[in-house]
């Protein structure tokens, strides 16, 4: 009988595979950095047949680790990074040009022109999206615009465009599928999530053929099987869904406004809004959160640029820590009432501002200023940051009753503490963090049989840690009014 699920967890910086158990338990991991791309400013890329070959070598890891060969495993299931546009030739597979990362922001010129003649409510009615160039759609337009024949090419067939989870697919399957599911469709602002379709009208104004278009599908769905040449054996893939759905998946996050919050290099916050579609008013974006039996359900979600990688620019460009963790015992004895404020905006702020232009600043240092103080301003960063999507959130309509948190600062007892107090809620950290690959994992389960429903899911998330509010309205009102002052500041546009 065949014991594993392999997720695939494709990422911006690095390639992973784990092998899961059928209760859900992690058994092995491979794990693969590649390379990042920067030829101008605002632009990265990723080379996409290192993509494809870091993350076959991870599965072939994560095999060997756990003694396992294709008969052992029952299917593969796949998430991503999302938004990041790859256009490859049909008959050879091989991509055209680098695939150009969610991060770029070399279309920005073009999305402002889009906004000027007023199309950014259309586009965001639609897609749930709001205007920018973070989506796969202008990136996708730039390619066919600027690789040599590419847009003859795509309108005569010859060219297949996907995000990163259609490409694996395409790889594994040796060009037998390609198709997407709902929720990476989702992000590229060419899809209409209440209808469930591509849109022919935003087709038709970013001049994209639909030649070049996936077909769409559940996120639990057949969607071919690996040739036998990677693997030693044929191996159904059953399940896709992008990483931060993917992280609420397995968090159990079924339940209209129950949501989690990533923190990786970024922080992304989800809230499941369940049949409906919460059109925000606060620069927050609809989105599928996952599609089953062509049911879909739908959350809001808010997006942080620098979490994790604020503690990494404290760490490795100002080098006031040596590592990571250091940063909880200074945080520990540093006052309470922190009146030192950094903004995080390196690479401009997220939601719910959304200005590109803005940059890093620190605000309310004094003579006694230390690096403890400056260190934990970073951590306090993430947490207003995440008070910020809450109070969006809120203001949408939206409830959220309590945050179920993962990646890698959830493990700052710290962070996560001071989360609680800001939120005024109940803070949960699962005994499984690696929560973006299992819920790559239980989507493919579902489909194929391992897990008989989302109930049994739910039933399998294990509490870690709770962490209660211990401060009361006045902390909060105070501590927060401060940051507010100081993103002000920092901010080039209202």
């Amino acid at each position: 009988m065949s014991k594993y699920i392999l997720a695939i967890d494709q990422g911006t910086t690095s390639s992973r595979a784990l092998l899961f158990d059928r209760e859900g338990t992690p058994i092995s991991v491979g794990r693969q950095e590649f390379k990042q791309h920067f030829p101008a400013d605002g632009w990265v890329e990723h080379d996409a047949s290192e993509i494809w070959q870091t993350t076959l070598s991870c599965c072939h890891v994560a095999m060997s680790e756990a003694g396992a060969e294709a008969n052992d495993i029952i299917c593969i299931g796949i998430t991503n990074q999302r938004e990041t546009t790859i256009v490859w030739d049909r008959k050879t597979g091989e991509p055209i040009s680098n695939a150009i990362v969610w991060q770029d922001r070399r279309t920005s010129d073009y999305c402002d022109s889009l906004r000027e003649i007023g199309h950014s409510e259309m586009i965001q009615n639609k897609t749930g999206l709001l205007l920018d160039p973070y989506f796969s759609a202008t990136k996708l337009r730039w390619i066919l615009e600027n690789v040599p024949d590419a847009r003859t090419r795509a309108e005569n067939g010859e060219l297949a465009f996907g995000t990163v989870d259609s490409f694996l697919l395409w790889k594994l399957t040796d060009g037998k599928s390609h198709f997407t599911d709902a929720t990476n469709a989702s992000r590229t602002m060419l899809f209409n999530i209440a209808e469930q379709r591509w849109d022919s009208e935003l087709l038709k104004m970013f001049d994209i053929p639909a030649a070049v278009l996936p077909e769409v599908k559940d996120c639990a769905a057949d969607f071919g099987n690996s040739t036998a040449d990677f693997f030693g054996a044929a191996i159904p893939i059953t399940g896709m869904i992008g990483d931060q759905q993917s992280a609420a998946f397995g968090q159990g996050c079924f339940a209209n406004g129950s949501a989690k919050s990533t923190y990786g290099t970024g922080c992304f916050l989800l809230l499941n809004t369940g049949e409906q579609i919460v059109k925000s008013s606060n620069k927050l974006l609809s989105t599928v959160a996952y599609r089953l039996a062509n049911k879909t359900c739908y959350a809001i979600e808010g997006s942080i640029f620098m979490a994790g990688a604020t503690i990494q620019w404290l760490r490795d460009e100002l080098k006031l820590i040596a590592t990571a963790e250091e940063s909880e015992q200074l945080a520990r004895e540093t006052a309470d009432d922190l009146k030192v404020y950094l903004v995080p905006a390196f690479t401009g702020l997220g939601a719910p501002y959304w200005d590109t232009n803005a940059r890093g600043s620190i605000f309310g240092m004094t003579r006694d200023t230390g690096v403890k103080e400056i260190v934990t301003a970073g951590l306090m960063s993430v947490c207003y940051q995440t008070k910020d999507l809450v109070e969006a959130i809120s203001a949408d309509g939206a409830s959220l009753n309590s945050l179920k948190v993962d990646g890698g600062m959830a493990n700052n007892n710290f962070v996560t503490q001071k989360l609680a107090d800001l939120l005024d809620c109940e803070v949960q950290r699962p005994t499984i963090t690696e929560t973006t690959a299992l819920g790559a994992a239980y989507i493919a389960g579902l489909q194929a049989g391992v897990f008989s429903s989302l109930e049994e899911i739910t039933q399998k998330w294990q509490l870690d840690e709770a962490f209660e509010p211990t401060k009361d309205q006045s902390w909060r009102d105070t501590q927060y009014s401060g940051w507010n002052a100081a993103v002000k500041k920092t901010r080039t546009q209202e």
